[in-house]
């Protein structure tokens, strides 16, 4: 018998509690945040799909390893753990571990970039761009064309367009492209999965022309389910066999842990070439670390180590791609506009199609998130012009190519019943959205402005809300 239902692979051994706010608190909450989640307090949330950076519940196996952990300095027992997963995975035989994933961008991107040097990627996600913008290099997105439309059907919307690709390389010349970064999956493009024939594709060019390949790696447990249901040839591998396939044809990985290890905290670097893992290193210690432990306590090497082997569940990963399809199915019936198909960790909205008469520049999805939160305490983040827009000498603003807004889930933290109080949210939203405006921005840093910029409403309080 096939079932219908898809239950959560595992029992709740410790639950915490959520504080049920009223509309009218949340009121109070959100002006006073300055209309950005990202300000908000996490106990004035009610179901908080912010982001599934590490936000995980991890497992007793995990838990039990934390006791474990070793803590020397160096050379820790837990370390000797984490590098062997990461190296039985990869096949990279240089290890660098960090506190996250940014950290590892930190020590890559600005050993290679710099003035002059240009980055390419599927799309660049935020902390990636700042990490390579800060060294004064130059990030350029080369999406296949598939991928920026949202309701247009494509199995792999993630994939890198290699025709950009190679009419980059002849623009800027391969001697001043520092990498191309794949992510996997494809996070600012919707969370949209990469096929192994595109990531054949573009290590091809890579190796033709010297330049340096690098997987952004962190959801590739995620992208390997795709990739075994929706790639022919691929239906009698293993996931883990698939990611260790995709890591073989890359020179070397960023990875947050937070995401696909399934822990809180933790990252690391791997890569082929000695040279460059050596002036990594360095920088690794003075800013991070001892080389075996980067930022990282031995109990988080330890849940790493676990994590990296438990994400391959073909159980966890089927329960995981079918729960969030689960709430962009239910949202697409409500008439939700959405990202489709849906990724493997977040269901996006197109907040452009749910309030097309906010325009860019009045910010659609910040309207969205803010609407979400005051309605039903769901906090979630714009990925839009807020978050990629840019100035031009005159400063206006040049918008983002999608005005999405991503409901990202949690592993192993929500049952179905929260999800269905997220849909029935939006089926609030739903009722009087075109009376909705939009916002302008009052102060805002440098990079990632979406993390700490502060905003006021085009009307008063979200009255029509």
């Amino acid at each position: 018998m096939k079932f219908k239902t898809i239950i959560e692979p595992f029992r709740i051994k410790t639950v915490e509690r959520i504080r049920l706010t009223t509309e009218e608190e949340r009121r109070e909450y959100l002006h006073a945040a300055s209309y950005n989640p990202f300000l908000l307090k996490s106990d004035q949330v009610i179901i908080d799909l912010l982001t599934d950076s590490g936000t995980s519940a991890m497992s007793a196996e995990q838990w039990a390893g934390i006791m474990r952990g070793d803590e020397s300095y160096a050379g820790a027992a837990s370390w000797q753990r984490m590098e062997a997963a990461v190296r039985d995975l990869t096949g990279y035989p240089y290890v660098l571990p960090t506190h996250q994933g940014r950290a590892a961008e930190h020590l890559l991107y600005t050993r290679i970039g710099g003035k002059g040097k240009i980055f390419i990627s599927n799309t660049h996600f935020d902390t990636t761009r700042a990490n390579i913008e800060f060294s004064g290099a130059t990030a350029i997105d080369c999406p296949i064309p598939e991928g920026r439309q949202p309701d247009l059907f494509h199995p792999f919307k993630g994939n890198l367009d290699t025709q950009q690709l190679l009419e980059n390389i002849e623009k800027y010349g391969a001697g001043n492209i520092a990498a191309v970064i794949l992510t996997v999956t494809n996070n600012s493009g919707g969370g949209q999965p990469v096929s192994m024939a595109n990531a054949r594709e573009v290590s091809d060019i890579c190796k033709k022309h010297g330049i340096l390949f690098i997987l952004d790696a962190c959801r590739i447990a995620e992208n390997a389910w795709f990739v075994r249901h929706r790639e022919p040839g691929y239906e009698e591998k293993t996931y883990r066999q698939i990611a260790q396939e995709m890591f073989a044809l890359a020179d070397g990985c960023v990875f947050s842990a937070k995401k696909d290890a399934l822990v809180n905290i933790g990252g690391f670097l791997a890569l082929r070439d000695l040279d460059l893992a050596l002036q990594c290193r360095t920088v690794l210690i003075v800013t991070e670390g001892f080389s075996t432990y980067g930022g990282l306590s031995g109990r988080d090497m330890e849940a790493i180590a676990i994590g990296l082997e438990e994400v391959f569940d073909p159980d966890y990963l089927h329960y995981r791609i079918k729960s969030t399809a689960y709430l962009a199915d239910k949202l697409h019936e409500l008439g939700v506009p959405i990202m489709r198909p849906a990724g493997g960790h977040a269901v996006y909205v197109d907040a452009k199609a749910f309030y097309p008469h906010i325009p860019p520049e009045e910010y659609p999805g910040q309207a969205l998130v803010c609407g979400l939160y005051l309605k039903g305490g769901i906090r979630c983040c714009e990925i839009g012009s807020v978050m990629f827009g840019k100035y031009d000498e005159t400063g206006r603003l040049i918008p983002a190519a999608m005005e999405l807004v991503r409901l990202a889930i949690p592993r192993r933290v929500y049952t179905q019943s929260h999800i269905d109080y997220v849909v029935e949210t939006f089926s609030g939203l739903l009722e009087n959205r075109q009376d909705v405006a939009g916002f302008r921005i009052t102060s805002e840093p440098p990079f990632l402005r979406h993390f700490t910029a502060r905003f006021e409403p085009l009307i008063p309080v979200f009255e029509t809300i």
